[in-house]
């Protein structure tokens, strides 16, 4: 039986809107000098992370998703895919405003199996930073209106961010992430983003990217709506445990280690990043060293596990 954590390495992706930051906060070697996403928990065919140590050291996090559903608790027989996606994004520049999908809309026009509800854990962020998190109009028609006719200020909501802050934003949201915030963004494994306005961006080459108007139109939800999330906090030991969000597709949490605590695995798998400090990690007697920067999965074959150190963690699971 499995008895390890599941340890991975970042797939890093070049983006027009991207920084350095990765490098300069998380020490990652980056490839790019606009180094825009690292997929730090991956089994999306466009960037699956590769496992860095055990019996599936070399192998992707999507062949062992494939080939050893048992860490997962998949059925041998199923066909569903990897469901959850893990980046850090160091926006160096504004994102495009963007929408995406639900699921049914995934599947029937964009051939994904998944559409793409997420959320976001602010890692850093300049002073006055802000996102785009919805939108003004009350009716398709307005919204369509002031897209048309590029009223972007009319349009878009706006909110003023910090580090610490999370938001959450499911399927059919209308979104950005602004100049000067890096965040971790749990996701649904899904790759499919609808842009609605770039700013008039161009590349190197003085292309401007490609607008997805119909798509955006067809999804957004209208009006908006604000999420009202059901948060909560628990002292377990050395643990503080705050549920950021309990969703259809997954719970997030944020763990403040300060000291040891015990736990006992009741999930399906747990997907852990280190944002911040150190701690070890032991499991059957194995000791691991994890730190700001690290990523893992603790697989459904380990029945317990303990913390000790000081480290703040965001952790999901299905």
């Amino acid at each position: 039986m499995y008895q390890e954590p599941i340890f991975l390495q970042p797939v890093f992706q070049e983006r027009i809107w991207g920084g350095q930051k990765l490098n300069t906060e998380f020490s990652y070697t980056i490839p790019y000098e606009k180094t825009g996403e690292a997929w730090v928990i991956s089994a999306h065919p466009n960037g699956p992370s590769k496992i860095t140590n055990g019996p599936l050291k070399n192998q992707t996090l999507l062949e062992a998703w494939k080939n050893h559903g048992e860490l997962f608790r998949k059925p041998a027989d199923s066909e569903e895919e990897y469901p959850l996606l893990i980046k850090i994004l160091d926006a160096n520049d504004n994102l495009s405003v963007q929408v995406h999908p639900d699921d049914q809309y995934a599947r029937e026009v964009a051939n994904e199996a998944y559409g793409k509800t997420e959320c976001w854990y602010v890692l850093s962020a300049e002073p006055d930073a802000e996102l785009i998190i919805g939108h003004h109009a009350q009716t398709r028609e307005e919204l369509e209106k002031l897209i048309d006719e590029g009223q972007w200020d009319k349009l878009l909501r706006k909110v003023k961010v910090k580090a610490g802050d999370f938001v959450y934003v499911p399927s059919g949201t209308i979104h950005a992430i602004g100049k000067g915030i890096v965040i971790l963004e749990t996701q649904q494994s899904s790759d499919i983003t609808y842009r609605v306005y770039d700013y008039d961006r161009t590349d190197a080459q003085g292309n401007t990217r490609e607008l997805h108007l119909k798509e955006a139109k067809d999804v957004t939800t209208v009006p908006h709506e604000t999420p009202r999330l059901n948060q909560s906090d628990e002292i377990d030991q050395g643990l503080t445990s705050k549920k950021l969000v309990e969703e259809k597709y997954f719970t997030v949490y944020h763990w403040g280690l300060d000291g040891k605590v015990a736990k006992t695995m009741d999930q399906d798998f747990l997907q852990v990043s280190v944002i911040e400090g150190e701690a070890k990690l032991t499991v059957h007697q194995q000791q691991f060293d994890v730190k700001k920067g690290d990523h893992f999965i603790i697989p459904a074959t380990i029945s317990a596990y303990q913390l000790d150190g000081a480290a703040e963690m965001i952790v999901s699971h299905t």
